[in-house]
């Protein structure tokens, strides 16, 4: 079973998508903060994260940065309400495989996390 880290200060996010995620079965974990984040990724070692790039505290991009630096085959799905070409070629430049904005999609997100999986399994 693929473990999944979603990452999100808005504890509805988190729990809209771990319900789904499990229900598709994947073994879903959450984090509400960056720091927490960066601990379950060295504790969970999750195949894909789906990080919210905006957050109080330790933001999306510089969480992005730590996880890279902890493990850079790690999958990282960037989760943002902002819909900026900008910021996601920056994000993308540092390491993040994909993008997607809020509303979620929660279908598209399935698809999403599936390819990277495949693509990681190589």
């Amino acid at each position: 079973m693929e473990r999944i880290l979603v990452v999100d200060d808005e504890i509805e996010v988190c729990t809209v998508l771990k319900e789904f995620l499990d229900s598709k079965g994947y073994e879903t974990h959450i984090a509400l903060t960056g720091r927490t984040a960066l601990r379950k990724v060295k504790e969970v070692k999750p195949r894909i994260v789906l990080l919210d790039i905006i957050m109080p505290g330790m933001g999306g991009i510089e969480v992005l940065k730590e996880i890279k630096k902890i493990d850079p085959t790690l999958g990282v799905i960037m989760v943002t309400a902002v819909d900026d070409h900008e910021l996601a070629m920056q994000i993308l430049e540092l390491g993040a495989d994909d993008y997607i904005t809020k509303p979620l999609d929660l279908d598209y997100i399935e698809l999403v996390v599936m390819a990277k999986i495949i693509d990681l399994m190589g």
